[in-house]
């Protein structure tokens, strides 16, 4: 009785949130060995990681849900950082995947309305950070989707230039970026 008494008269212990915003990228990475799963373990006991990845989308839709994931009542002041990891889905080439691609200058146009959005919302631009679409190991990809019976509906080339969009829009916005797309081809 005493810890039930204990807990009525003391204050409820809230940790920091970060929000993961993405495609399946992000869903999944809460896998062994995921990146996720690895932030949530550097963070554990200073925040909490929350997941918001979906698997297949696109900024297209992704802008139309994060009104529903983040309001002015989620409070500002719980959430210590966003991220919006979108592109990998956008830059599907038109012809072969028409569902999930989105041009180019929509992507971006995308992105700036998301982050305008949390900022509407009181999270400044410090607290969100835009992580670009990873490279796309071609040659990986065609036999995956040779394996379904489907072309190859992505190109490296292309995801760069999304990359590059995300760049852009962190700068014009003020954001931070995690530029994957050039981060994991370094050294190649």
């Amino acid at each position: 009785m005493a810890l039930a008494e204990a807990g009525a008269r003391g204050r409820l212990l809230c940790w920091p949130r970060v929000l993961l915003f993405g495609d399946s990228i992000t869903e999944y990475s809460f896998q062994e060995n995921g990146w996720g799963a690895y932030l949530a373990e550097r963070l554990v006991r200073k925040c909490d990681v929350v997941n918001r990845g979906i698997s297949g989308y696109n900024t297209r839709w992704a802008k139309l849900i994060l009104p529903r994931l983040v309001t002015e009542s989620t409070g500002a002041d719980s959430i210590a950082a966003v991220t919006i990891f979108f592109g990998a889905n956008d830059s599907a080439l038109k012809e072969l995947n028409p569902k999930q691609h989105v041009p180019l200058e929509e992507y971006a146009a995308n992105l700036k309305s998301m982050v305008q959005y949390l900022k509407s919302v009181d999270i400044t631009a410090d607290k969100i950070i835009l992580i670009t679409p990873p490279p796309l190991q071609e040659s990986a990809w065609e036999k995956a989707c040779l394996a379904k019976g489907d072309k190859l509906n992505r190109c490296n080339a292309t995801t760069g230039q999304y990359a590059q969009a995300c760049v852009q829009v962190a700068k014009e916005c003020g954001t931070d970026v995690l530029d994957l797309w050039s981060l994991m081809q370094k050294n190649q």
